[in-house]
């Protein structure tokens, strides 16, 4: 296996982009400041990969609008994926395996703004069982929720401590869309959503992009004097029908993380975790400590752009490898609806065990 790390990252969330929905626009800067970390131009990239949804868009081949963000020439190798960009964070990282690249960029985006989101979801759910009744995106994860108060696996007193403490370290956080914690019997006392969830519980509408630089070996070391290097990535997937699972667990993201060797001595982890619930079961399915850090950037509570918000929490990992605060950190990605879908992504500031 190769040795590939985390080089560039960049990033931009906001609660509603001025702009079309292939952002473009708002790419261009993105790719700019990940060129600027790296050192690197255009020519520097050996593959390119993108996830958006056209659904989120209204348009199809919406992705191919934000292709002119990278320039025409010299032409470039480039792929996509109807997803968060976490999963072309793994067509990229697959690539470079390959050795046909030694570089590559990846970049998701989203202006969920444009429409109603928690409906747009549905569209995702079985077409033929689910998506005819329109469950919405909330309410179904307000029935995960219940499930597990019931089972008595958490309370809402657990959940607002997620809420208090994500919001309260949002507040360093300059991208995030919603900041400030108060305390967890003022979170209690504020009013329903959608039964059990409040609206703190859920994680707010958000515009937004991001990019992430990965490097092999040499040209790791070339972009970045401390790079993060993954020593393990895997995602699994769950069944599609909501009643096929136990809703309380997640067994895709416990077989993810057996299969990049365990979480044992990470330090921090980024989780995305759309919903305060979700963090407990995620916690639970990853085998996380007390001692590990959860999200300190604020998560997905704090801002969660479609289609980059995993991205964003590889990223946010990363950043932790780079300033010296931590020598291993996780980062977590989910698609589909009650955490159907994750993707574990293992840093390191160590290259084959040899510490950097």
């Amino acid at each position: 296996m190769r040795d590939v790390a985390v080089v560039g990252f960049a990033q931009r969330q906001m609660k509603d982009f001025d702009g079309s929905p292939s952002m473009a626009e708002l790419l261009v800067p993105i790719l700019a400041e990940c060129y600027e970390q790296t050192g690197w131009a255009k020519k520097d990239i050996g593959f390119w990969c993108s996830g958006s949804s056209d659904y989120l868009a209204g348009r199809s081949f919406s992705f191919v609008s934000a292709i002119d963000a990278i320039g025409v020439l010299p032409p470039v190798n480039e792929s996509h994926v109807e997803m968060d960009a976490a999963w072309a964070l793994y067509e990229a990282w697959i690539k470079i395996q390959t050795g046909e690249v030694d570089t590559a960029l990846v970049f998701g985006f989203g202006k969920a703004s444009a429409g109603v989101l928690r409906r747009t979801l549905t569209l995702q759910l079985d077409p033929y069982t689910m998506t005819p009744l329109w469950p919405d995106t909330v309410s179904l994860a307000a029935l995960q929720a219940r499930l597990g108060l019931d089972a008595g696996l958490w309370d809402e007193s657990a959940m607002a401590e997620v809420v208090n403490r994500s919001l309260t370290d949002a507040e360093k956080n300059e991208y995030a869309v919603r900041a400030g914690g108060s305390s967890v019997d003022e979170l209690l006392a504020r009013p329903m959503f959608a039964d059990p969830l409040r609206k703190h519980d859920c994680a707010p509408v958000t515009d937004g992009a991001a990019a992430i630089v990965l490097a092999a070996g040499d040209r790791a070391r070339e972009a970045n004097q401390r790079p993060a290097w993954i020593t393990g990535i895997a995602h699994s997937s769950d069944g599609l029908h909501l009643g096929t699972r136990d809703l309380t667990v997640s067994g895709s993201a416990a077989r993810a993380a057996a299969a990049v060797g365990g979480t044992e001595g990470v330090q921090v982890a980024e989780l995305h975790a759309p919903f305060s619930h979700q963090e407990l079961v995620l916690r639970s399915a990853l085998g996380l400590g007390e001692d590990v850090a959860i999200s300190p950037s604020g998560g997905a509570l704090a801002a969660n752009p479609m289609f980059s918000a995993g991205a964003i929490r590889i990223g946010e990992a990363a950043r932790r490898i780079w300033d010296g605060s931590a020598d291993k950190v996780l980062g977590h990605a989910t698609s589909g609806p009650a955490l159907q879908q994750n993707l574990v992504c293992v840093m390191e500031a160590q290259e084959n065990g040899r510490a950097k």
